[in-house]
């Protein structure tokens, strides 16, 4: 039984809420104010039910545009079960249009805007002041005028009336905020999000961070002794939420070379950067930095000069790209574009996507505009003709420069990346066509094809994807693409991602047992026979699949897979 709670509904099971964590124990956990998680995969019922075992007097949800819908859910049932208990929201989903929630949601009390930790804390200490004979009607006299507070209160006419007690100062100093995670459970499976600065100086017009431009660093010696937490627990993943990382080059360089020095051979971090910022020094540094430890998303968003001025971001493409060039392989890259952007209609999106896709990625989100309450780009698509979704997320529908059919489109090419770009399993494939066929193009027209094989209105295994592509290899006029060399790349990449129990008809097996023995025996030490032949596969190639331009007429390829026997281990291939 815990008589605060804040709630939390995570996008999913891996994910942990860093902000009902900082807010509970900065307001002294384990005392009055427990913190607890759920999904949004998670029936009404059960998320109910899970809080009113605490039997809470105060309920604070942590709310985002992922999460909203089912919260708003809970939230109208929780009186029924939870009479007389105050019901409050914050976070960004709420605390931005909270006069909207508070009108349409009868069930909430009050809603916290900004940073939530001090406004909780001063709403603990005032449930203190009252607990021995708690009264709703009282404690929401005296928490409506607590700075950062929306309530509502009904007048003689039945109408409510919105209050807002002022905006809350900003936390001076982030050292005061706890560790958020006191106890680590389950490091390999869940993401740990952490924040090292808070505030982002950048004006992007359709992000929320360019609402609070002041920016506040947690002192570099409190974040290593953050860090080595994760690493000693050997966390897998740690997600940095500083909205920009790179923004003090001595101090984000800082935390790179400690990262370095200490890396346990386990934890990946994870840092939202702006490429065209990074300095020379951050770029010769990173040369030196091994695989495993680092990987970087980053906003490109449109290579659309006219469009990223709209916008309010840098324009300085050039830099950008340059930049990204010098990122080493060992660090993971994922690039961001947003279609629905002023000036960018499909044209303009494509030259945006072969751009993108130019600088090699390890992965490019196609991502599409949210029109978020609050921000500059909400007054300028009600301006200027912009069509999206009146609930959560939000996602654009149509602009002045595409159309839903077009938006429709860029979803489909959306799936198309996923499957044939981002997974990873056809990168033979994918450099091959890169290099001899306009990109966009490409996936325009397997997009074309897919819609009319009706492909789009199911999920699918990877193994179909392999057979599409080789179906449509045979049908893709462009010169340069040769369909029979697709083929053998297809086939390449189909037997590179592991050991397959049997072939399917397109692919074929060109084997020879003989020969597979005779390569393990020059090429590989393994101690088992059958060891070695479970974790490889031998094949014949009609071209040479690692360099395709260098194939003879009429020779063949043989070549030794060697599977990793661990999920970390890529597939080794020998050109025998």
């Amino acid at each position: 039984m815990k008589d605060i709670l804040l709630a939390a509904v995570n996008a999913r099971y891996n994910h942990t809420n860093i902000a009902v964590r900082s807010i509970s124990l900065y307001c002294g956990a384990p005392g009055l104010a427990a913190f607890d998680e759920w999904t949004i995969n998670q029936p009404v019922l059960e998320i109910l039910r899970g809080i009113a075992e605490y039997h809470p007097k105060i309920i604070l949800f942590s709310t985002y545009i992922w999460n909203i819908d089912i919260t708003l859910k809970v939230m109208r049932e929780l009186p029924k079960v939870l009479p007389g208990c105050v019901i409050g929201a914050g976070g960004p989903e709420a605390g931005y249009r909270a006069e909207q929630l508070l009108l349409q949601e009868r069930e909430l009390d009050l809603v916290i805007a900004g940073e939530g930790e001090q406004t909780v804390a001063e709403l603990v200490r005032l449930y203190k002041t009252q607990q021995s004979s708690f009264n709703k009607t009282k404690y929401m006299q005296a928490a409506s005028l607590i700075a950062g507070i929306y309530t509502g209160s009904s007048g003689s006419n039945g109408q409510l009336h919105i209050t807002y007690s002022g905006p809350r100062c900003l936390l001076p100093d982030m050292s005061a905020l706890p560790f958020p995670y006191p106890e680590i459970t389950d490091p390999d499976n869940r993401i740990y999000y952490y924040e090292s600065s808070r505030g982002c100086p950048f004006s992007c017009a359709y992000c929320m961070s360019s609402l609070d431009k002041r920016v506040r660093f947690m002192p570099l010696d409190r974040v290593y002794s953050d860090l080595q937490r994760f690493l000693d627990a050997r966390v897998k993943l740690v997600k940095f939420v500083d909205r920009t990382y790179n923004l003090d080059t001595a101090r984000y360089i800082a935390i790179w070379k400690y990262i370095c020095a200490h890396h346990n051979g386990i934890t990946m971090f994870h840092f939202e950067i702006e490429a065209e910022y990074l300095s020379n020094e951050a770029l010769d540094f990173l040369q030196s930095v091994p695989s495993g430890i680092m990987q970087f998303e980053i906003g490109v968003q449109t290579a659309n000069t006219k469009t990223l001025e709209a916008v309010q971001r840098s324009g300085n493409i050039r830099t950008l790209a340059e930049n990204v060039r010098r990122i080493p392989k060992t660090i993971h890259k994922h690039l961001d574009l947003i279609a629905g952007l002023p000036y960018e209609n499909l044209d303009s999106f494509g030259n945006s996507f072969n751009w993108t896709l130019a600088l090699d990625p390890d992965a490019l989100q196609l991502g599409f505009l949210k029109v978020l309450y609050g921000t500059t780009m909400e007054s300028y698509c009600r301006e200027n003709g912009w069509k999206w979704m009146s609930d959560a997320p939000y996602e654009v529908l149509s602009t002045p420069y595409l159309s839903y059919e077009d938006i429709s489109f860029l979803k489909d090419i959306e799936t198309l990346l996923d499957a044939y770009w981002n997974s990873h399993d056809f990168e033979t494939s994918m450099h091959y066509v890169q290099r001899h066929m306009d990109i966009w193009q490409f996936f325009s027209t397997l997009a074309g094809y897919c819609r009319k094989q009706n492909i789009f209105t199911l999920l699918h295994k990877t193994l179909f994807w392999y057979e599409l592509l080789n179906t449509f290899s045979a049908e893709l006029s462009a010169p340069g693409i040769s369909s029979s060399v697709l083929h053998e790349l297809i086939r390449f990449d189909f037997i590179s991602g592991g050991k397959k129990g049997s072939f399917p008809a397109w692919c074929g097996h060109r084997y020879s047992k003989d020969a597979h023995r005779k390569a393990l025996e020059e090429q590989t030490d393994f101690h088992s026979t059958r060891t070695a032949y479970s974790f490889s596969e031998y094949d014949v190639f009609s071209i040479n699949p690692v360099n395709p331009e260098a194939s003879g007429t009429g020779l063949q390829y043989p070549v030794l897979f060697i599977y990793g026997q661990t999920p970390q281990e890529k597939t080794k291939t020998v050109l025998l």
